[in-house]
């Protein structure tokens, strides 16, 4: 199968990339980014190189013809672009909302209009966080209106696919904290442990959501909404099978 990993050079794009790449069930990988996606360091020693295609996008609210051709025939995408809310700090609110709801709500619309070459319907997995909150009324004390916005661009992602008349399958993945092995040193790891405890966020391993995330987009997806449990669950069961 023909894969699109939207955020390709990305902390879970570049995880994505470098199991798939071992994946017997994808066939291609088009590795969308502003800038050009590398085969990653510790791709493995079954990795086929040559099933990626680095797809650069100038602009991800204006896909241009040329974009728009590379990525046509996809039969599922992975959706990463994102602002984390650490960098929320370093922007404006008006950047943040643009990165996460206008430039999924753009990929969606123009993705999902290019058929599969399957003729199924185009799996599309969303990429969301655990405290997202689809309803407005209840809001969250800590990054509220963060958590709203991606609420929002959830409902928008389930409610496209909804009124596709088939044409799109989704899902939408909210992990808590992704960790991975030397991602925190000591202090920090503390002090990570001690915010998930205050705020109630679960913990995903880097390997089970980037492994669930490719099991959705070949396998069929399980159901539309995949919390931290399910991610975890589905992610040791994928790992599990394939060692």
């Amino acid at each position: 199968m023909k894969l699109i990993v939207a955020g390709a050079t990305g902390f879970v794009g570049t995880e994505v990339i470098r199991q798939a790449l071992s994946h017997p069930g994808v066939t291609s990988i088009l590795a969308l980014a502003r800038r050009t996606t590398p085969v990653p360091a510790n791709a493995g020693p079954g990795a086929d190189a040559s099933k990626l295609q680095s797809v650069v996008c100038d602009d991800f609210e204006n896909y241009s013809d040329s974009v728009k051709q590379q990525l046509s025939g996809a039969d599922a995408c992975v959706w990463l672009i994102a602002v984390t809310p650490s960098q929320l700090r370093s922007m404006p609110w008006e950047e943040a909302r643009k990165i996460c709801y206008d430039y999924t709500v753009k990929g969606l619309e123009t993705i999902g209009k290019l058929s599969p070459a399957s003729g199924k319907p185009l799996r599309f997995v969303y990429t969301s966080g655990a405290n997202s909150e689809r309803d407005p009324s209840k809001k969250p004390f800590i990054l509220g209106d963060y958590c709203v916005m991606r609420g929002e661009t959830e409902n928008f992602v389930l409610k496209y696919a909804k009124d596709s008349n088939g044409a799109v399958d989704a899902t939408v993945a909210k992990p808590g904290l992704i960790d991975a092995p030397g991602k925190w040193g000591i202090a920090m790891r503390v002090l990570s442990t001690i915010g998930r405890s205050i705020i109630g966020l679960p913990k995903v391993e880097l390997t089970e959501i980037a492994a669930t995330l490719i099991d959705q987009a070949v396998n069929g997806i399980e159901k539309d909404t995949l919390l931290n449990e399910d991610l975890v669950r589905i992610g040791q069961k994928v790992s599990g099978e394939s060692e």
